[in-house]
């Protein structure tokens, strides 16, 4: 259970794939505006990655274990059938979350987040039960560089920023003080 739990921290945490890995920039760049959209963004992305290490270890253990050579096409045929349905099932059951998404939803298929997964899962040897865990911790982790860059943002909305300040440049500077933040936390897999 220890490892399982540490798995989890990890990925959502230490190795934090978009404010530490710099995985997944375009929707935290893009839909992070508002909290609610980065909220939904990051359950879309959640389900992508769960989805994904499912089908990435089914993959591994029973159709290419003979056959490694395929894994990387294999992974990306699975990522944009998981991300159509996605889009699919968004856009029957909520076509405003569908619009405020935009351009940002089929663009989960070329998330690099979403590959790395597979390929960490891969190269890591994990089961179904770690490959889960990795990819909710992932997911968690996805969640909460949107929900930190989005509640910066509407609150900077508030502020008295000169004009000259706003905008991009403004946006990445939070960014990159997010991810120094975050790493602070890579001391942790250094005394461990």
């Amino acid at each position: 259970m220890g490892d399982l739990a540490w798995i989890f921290f990890s990925s959502m945490v230490v190795n934090n794939f978009t404010l530490m890995l710099f995985l997944g920039l375009c929707p935290f760049l893009g839909v992070s505006g508002r909290l609610d959209t980065a909220l939904r963004m990051g359950a879309a992305d959640m389900f992508v990655l769960t989805m994904t290490a499912v089908a990435v270890w089914f993959l591994n253990a029973y159709v290419l274990a003979h056959v490694p050579y395929l894994r990387l096409i294999a992974f990306i045929i699975v990522i944009a059938s998981l991300v159509q349905i996605v889009e699919m099932v968004i856009k029957k059951l909520s076509p405003v979350l569908f619009r405020e998404l935009g351009i940002y939803l089929p663009l989960i298929t070329t998330n690099c987040a979403v590959l790395a997964l597979a390929i960490f899962q891969t190269n890591r040897g994990y089961g179904l039960l770690e490959g889960l865990v990795f990819a909710v911790g992932s997911g968690a982790g996805l969640t909460l560089a949107l929900l930190l860059m989005a509640s910066i943002r509407e609150s900077l909305d508030l502020a008295d920023i000169p004009d000259v300040a706003r905008g991009t440049a403004l946006v990445l500077f939070v960014a990159g003080g997010l991810s120094l933040a975050f790493m602070g936390f890579a001391g942790l897999l250094s005394s461990s």
